[in-house]
């Protein structure tokens, strides 16, 4: 059967059938020698060519192409198809598929891949493809004369599957820099907050309020350090333990012989008395 010339056709055609569809009305009515409902599906000896260099042999296909092909046996005696073609081979993939027209059984659907090279070791493509066959073939191949013709017609769907692979490792790679800069942002905004709470120049009564002193007693009390700044101890002259953090500017006072206001009281510098 001849393939049409895509000008023939109306505005707008496009061919889309289900796989009932592909059985029923142009497989079945191939296999008899009738007309199909459209006659733009080519007979052409797939095997015979490659997959990319089958688009040009057909007038009507833009992201897939049909086609009608016979199947060789790959033994004399045998039932296994030859997948074998110019540069590689067709290995099927996943379970075959069975084909229902309402409840009755109609045909099955096979999926295969091509294989660049020579088996075990080709190298897979991306180029796919789909065989239909007849439940049960309406004719059967002359087997005389030493022919190796397994079916006269199987009808083919091939198709180049689109590779996202590159596409999605991109997307993703954009997530995880987008979160990152996200939780590094974060990370630095309590640190931000924390200094801007903390005042440059402020008074006694405000240190006391936020809790940045202790005690009056703890300042001035008798034989008494201070315990916030418990870091470096050093004696005075009557032999007490007392308490200065590092930096802290000592201030004398003098008082009476009780000692009471004898010892030497330490105030941080960055918190001046206003």
């Amino acid at each position: 059967m001849v393939g049409r010339n895509s000008s023939d056709l109306p505005p707008g055609f496009r061919f889309h059938p289900t796989d009932e569809e592909l059985i029923m009305y142009y497989l079945r009515n191939q296999a008899i020698s009738r007309p199909c409902p459209v006659s733009i599906i080519p007979e052409v000896d797939i095997y015979k060519f490659d997959p990319w260099d089958l688009p040009e042999k057909t007038e009507f296909g833009e992201n897939e192409w049909y086609f009608f092909t016979p199947r060789d046996r790959k033994y004399p005696n045998g039932v296994r198809p030859n997948r074998a073609a110019v540069s590689g081979y067709w290995k099927a993939t996943g379970t075959d598929k069975s084909i229902y027209s309402g409840s009755k059984y109609v045909g099955v659907k096979k999926a295969l891949v091509f294989y660049q090279g020579r088996p075990p070791k080709g190298i897979k493509t991306d180029w796919i493809m789909h065989e239909y066959r007849l439940s049960e073939p309406r004719s059967q191949p002359n087997k005389q004369n030493g022919s190796m013709r397994l079916d006269d017609w199987v009808l083919c769907r091939i198709y180049k599957k689109k590779n996202l692979g590159k596409a999605l490792d991109i997307k993703a790679e954009d997530q995880s820099t987008e979160t990152l800069t996200t939780a590094d942002a974060a990370s630095c905004e309590p640190q931000q907050t924390q200094l801007s709470k903390f005042p440059r120049i402020c008074s006694l009564s405000h240190l006391w309020e936020m809790e940045c002193m202790g005690t009056i007693s703890q300042l001035f009390g008798d034989n008494s350090y201070n315990a916030v700044y418990d870091n470096q101890n050093i004696v005075n002259s009557n032999g007490n333990h007392v308490s200065r953090q590092l930096g802290e500017v000592p201030h004398q006072f003098q008082g009476n012989q009780s000692g009471i206001l004898n010892q030497p009281v330490y105030v941080h510098p960055v918190y001046e008395f206003q």
